[in-house]
């Protein structure tokens, strides 16, 4: 399902499937392992530690559920009611961490995997295999209001969120750099990776206060943080001396 380890300031979550696929559906008891891990980095974070997200396989997340699940119009509209909670708890969760997070798309994030991506403050994304695809409309369950807060604060261009929204657009690494979703696009997985670790590299240099970097990022977010609970009036000061 994941792995989670710790290599000196870096923290790294690895979506790792089940041995029958590896799509990396977020269900909830993927979910439930994440936060279990994010839980850990928060209390085993110090000063310039920064999070990592990457995946095996062709998939780095196929969304919420696996349609093969979809034995009738009700159970389908369970799974996904109950995904979408457990997937609130994760947004609120990466949002509220207190040290920079990282994406490394190493193939396909659909739906709740494209959400995933962009919990994260940089996503980067190889060129050679993968797209992001807001599935929902396809599929035919409407994007919760969190998912939406969230597009609207991570994707600026009101034309690119409604092509993403309402036409399912599947954006490639390199369009996805000109519409600002993704930082940087590489020409294959080993190369992603290495420019993920890179910046990682860079940010944990910095020696940042997790505390102060994660109330500035909710100020950077403000309806999204409302959407999900995550507002709060702490002005924190932390002068490095």
């Amino acid at each position: 399902m994941c792995t989670f380890e710790k290599r000196g300031n870096l923290f790294f979550l690895t979506l790792t499937g089940n041995g029958v696929d590896d799509e990396h559906y977020l269900s909830p008891i993927l979910i439930t392992s994440i936060l279990s891990v994010v839980s850990d980095a928060k209390i085993q974070s110090t000063r310039g530690s920064v999070w990592i997200t990457v995946a095996q396989g062709k998939f780095f997340s196929n969304g919420l559920a696996n349609p093969s699940t979809f034995t009738s119009p009700s159970k389908a509209h369970d799974i996904i009611v109950h995904g979408l909670k457990t997937f609130k708890a994760l947004v609120a969760d990466f949002i509220s961490l207190p040290m920079p997070t990282i994406a490394i798309v190493t193939g396909h994030a659909a739906g709740g995997g494209m959400s995933f991506a962009l919990c994260h403050d940089y996503v980067f994304m190889r060129r050679d295999r993968g797209i992001l695809y807001m599935s929902e409309i396809d599929v035919g369950f409407p994007v919760p209001d969190f998912g939406l807060e969230l597009i609207k604060s991570k994707v600026g261009d009101p034309n690119y969120r409604r092509d993403i929204l309402l036409r399912g657009v599947k954006v490639k690494a390199d369009e996805a750099v000109k519409m600002g979703i993704v930082d940087k696009a590489y020409d294959s997985r080993e190369s992603a990776v290495e420019g993920g670790l890179r910046m990682g590299d860079e940010l944990s240099k910095r020696q940042w206060d997790g505390e102060v970097y994660v109330e500035m990022r909710k100020s950077l977010y403000p309806d999204l943080c409302r959407t999900l609970g995550l507002m709060s009036s702490k002005f924190v000061v932390k002068p490095r001396l």
